[in-house]
């Protein structure tokens, strides 16, 4: 039986949640600018966004949603459901998209292109194990790129996590053991964030959209 034929049959309907931006220069990967100008931010963002979908679209996941903050656009593959973000500040978008989306399932960001279909099965299949009611993806930053609930997303599991800090990894970790759910640790990612980041992303996975994006910048910057 296939992966989506047994959660079917268990009654489970996992997503995997994209929480993402609509590349819009300016407002992407503003970390990046300068140096780089926010059109090649937003270049970049696109590539990283549509590498990240398309992983989404190749895995096993039985549903597919984006947690959009602005317009879905061309971009956007069919058979998506979109849920805009809403609330202030990150602890609450990501509160709402939870409540929204209905779990359970895995969210991951748009700052990790090299994620793979494999990745996402391999994520998917660790919330899945025997005692896992959640799952975190640490980042090398100290953040986190993943994150997976079977029960209690509607328990507000991001209260108390300082967003974009280098513990913010250890302090999500921290609150999931707070609301008593057992945390399969899935693998350690590099996002991107700095410029540094770009490169070592790109070298990383050469064949994606991202890495594509970042060899044009760097010669049109040379």
């Amino acid at each position: 039986m296939t992966r989506s034929a047994t959660e079917k049959a268990n009654g489970h309907n996992p997503h995997v949640m994209v929480f993402a931006k609509e590349p819009v220069p300016g407002t992407v990967k503003t970390r990046l600018s300068p140096p780089l100008s926010p059109g090649q931010t937003a270049d970049l963002a696109s590539a990283a966004l549509a590498d990240t979908l398309d992983a989404v679209v190749k895995s096993g996941a039985s549903r597919r949603v984006i947690a959009l903050e602005g317009n879905p656009g061309p971009w956007l593959p069919p058979g998506f459901e979109v849920i805009p973000q809403r609330g202030d500040g990150q602890a609450e978008r990501l509160d709402a998209a939870w409540r929204d989306s209905a779990g359970p399932g895995l969210q991951i960001g748009m700052d990790t292109p090299q994620v793979s279909p494999e990745l996402l099965d391999s994520c998917l299949a660790d919330l899945d194990a025997p005692g896992h009611t959640a799952v975190l993806g640490l980042a090398e930053d100290g953040g986190w790129w993943a994150i997976g609930f079977t029960r209690g997303w509607q328990e507000h599991p991001f209260d108390g996590v300082p967003m974009s800090t280098p513990t913010t990894g250890a302090r999500q970790l921290e609150r999931l053991y707070q609301l008593r759910h057992r945390v399969g640790l899935l693998p350690v990612l590099r996002d991107v964030d700095h410029l540094e980041d770009c490169d070592a992303v790109a070298r990383l996975a050469p064949g994606t959209a991202f890495a594509t994006a970042w060899r044009r910048t760097c010669e049109l910057s040379a």
